[in-house]
């Protein structure tokens, strides 16, 4: 407990990190400790909105606006009795309990504002986790990493400009070309989508944009597309892709990327207008051995059964960033669900932690996985007591579903009316705008 001269002061949480599991903890630590001025709780992230990871493939392509679906963290801080702070997290200097923040920086490089330190009595890592490139050579001077809205738009940027360019100089530019490397839930995702928009930006002057002269490429190193999930769910996206016209290469590992090509480890060479990476996961270099703490290969913190850091118990880590390994030797895999566990876990600690009461140990329930396919399919499995094991689903049932997972992460931030008129509004703007951002 801080204290201010012989005042005693709340505990003070601060958690770094605003995406699925960081800003559902923020709220309830907001709505409970922080109502009753019970604990000050605060949440550091380097940008000023949220959105949804799983949706950025939409955002790539234009088939949302963030414009409308992205939560202010201000905002929603004032409403959810926390703080917020932006910036860019450094290190953590365990001694003082304290986070550093980088000095900041205006677009033109100009600093206004200094090194900061922030205390904390209890600190959560929740940063999330960026593309993994595997030091493939020009992977980062000429490939797009869908892992945060501003990639996500400039991918959308680009796209634009390929079909614009198709559309005004057919005798010069032949066809677009999109190569997508890593065939995991964001690359399956992607592909459809893209087929989609191909189709859709017909409606807005872009006639000489078909699917003869859209060519997307999906590339995967492993044996089958979706390689963490059943192999039922794998053949049956593998089958739909290919019916939609996605070229799929598996068993292809890439090992150069340039700006127009890549090349695999077989010598093939296939060319490229846009380049996009969605292989393999990572934390970011910064958070090796940050403060000391204990971290794996990947940079991820390694936490005990009760997401405490291995090294330090004011310290938890939750969702991509966090090393859990269950009883079992399994380890918890880098999903939402994983993060959405994480944060009620998490909070409950933080809660007993205070009140000096047992902790409770983290236990992942697979709930599942789906894969949307754009307007064409949805599919993915179910799990639980009745099934006792898998149940595999598709069609309209599997959207429902897919749909449902997005909701259930509004009415966590939100709460049940405001996800309503949440949901209300953004049925009303689907009638009042256009199907796909060209902008």
């Amino acid at each position: 407990m801080r204290k201010s001269g012989d005042k005693k002061t709340v505990p003070k949480i601060v958690v770094v990190g605003g995406g699925a599991g960081g800003l559902e903890l923020v709220t309830k630590l907001g709505d409970t400790l922080g109502k009753r001025k019970q604990a000050e709780v605060v949440l550091i992230d380097r940008d000023t909105s949220h959105l949804w990871k799983p949706l950025l493939h939409e955002l790539a392509v234009g088939a949302m606006d963030d414009g409308l679906d992205a939560v202010s963290y201000r905002a929603h801080a004032i409403n959810h009795h926390f703080h917020f702070r932006v910036g860019t997290v450094t290190g953590i200097d365990r001694e003082n309990k304290q986070v550093i923040l980088a000095p900041m920086r205006d677009e033109d490089g100009s600093q206004f504002l200094p090194e900061t330190r922030i205390n904390y009595d209890y600190l959560v890592m929740a940063i999330g986790s960026i593309c993994n490139d595997f030091n493939t050579p020009g992977v980062k001077e000429h490939c797009i990493f869908l892992d945060s809205p501003k990639q996500a738009r400039r991918f959308h940027s680009k796209l634009i400009n390929s079909f614009l360019r198709l559309q005004r100089l057919p005798e010069q530019y032949h066809e677009v070309r999109v190569v997508i490397v890593g065939a995991g839930a964001t690359g399956v995702e992607l592909s459809a989508e893209l087929h989609h928009a191909a189709k859709e930006i017909h409606n807005y002057g872009f006639s000489a944009v078909n699917n003869d002269k859209f060519k997307v490429t999906l590339i995967e190193a492993g044996p089958r597309i979706l390689g963490a999930l059943p192999e039922r769910i794998s053949q049956a996206a593998h089958r739909e892709l290919q019916a939609l016209g996605v070229t799929v290469k598996v068993s292809t590992a890439v090992t150069k990327a340039a700006e127009d090509r890549l090349e695999t480890k077989d010598g093939e060479v296939i060319p490229a207008d846009l380049i996009v990476w969605a292989a393999g996961i990572k934390v970011p270099e910064f958070m090796k051995e940050i403060g000391g703490l204990e971290t794996n290969r990947i940079n991820q913190l390694v936490v005990n059964s009760y997401l405490q850091t291995s090294r330090d118990p004011h310290i938890f880590a939750i969702g991509d960033c966090a090393e859990f390994t269950g009883p079992d030797s399994k380890k918890a895999p880098p999903r939402a669900q994983t993060a959405h566990q994480m944060a009620s876990t998490c909070y409950h600690n933080l809660v007993a932690s205070l009140r000096q009461k047992p902790l409770k140990a983290y236990a992942y329930r697979d709930h599942g996985s789906l894969i949307s396919l754009s307007e064409y399919s949805t599919v993915g499995n179910l799990m639980g007591n009745l099934s006792r094991g898998s149940l595999f689903i598709e069609g309209k049932l599997a959207r429902v579903a897919y749909i449902s997972l997005y909701r259930m992460h509004q009415f966590a931030i939100h709460g049940f009316l405001r996800t309503g008129a949440v949901v209300l509004s953004s049925g009303l703007n689907r009638l009042l705008r256009p199907s796909l951002k060209l902008h």
